[in-house]
């Protein structure tokens, strides 16, 4: 299980590693250009019933931590389906991978 720290929040975000890194990818490219965005997510097995939102802005401190030492092999499809929540008005949502085709 991978964590997300961000700003001066007292509970890290837990999201499972390969969903992370994907995650960066999305958030270090628009967090790059200056953009600022929401990201949602829904809680997981043992937290409280429910979903998250937080604010992301450049200027507030972001760190990724993951519990595999290996970088996770990327989907492409997954990135542009984060990417195009991101650019939504919605926000970034942490949505299931797509399948892969022959898979």
């Amino acid at each position: 299980m991978g964590t997300l720290y961000y700003g001066d929040v007292a509970t890290p975000i837990e999201i499972e590693d390969r969903a992370l890194a994907h995650v960066k990818v999305v958030i270090a490219t628009k967090l790059r250009r200056g953009e600022s965005f929401t990201l949602s997510w829904t809680h997981g097995p043992g937290q409280e019933v429910g979903r998250s939102t937080v604010w992301l802005h450049p200027s507030i401190p972001l760190r990724f931590v993951f519990d595999e030492p290996e970088p996770a092999l990327l989907s492409r499809a997954w990135i542009e389906a984060l990417a195009t929540s991101a650019n939504s008005s919605g926000g970034l949502l942490l949505v299931p991978e797509p399948d892969q085709p022959g898979a």
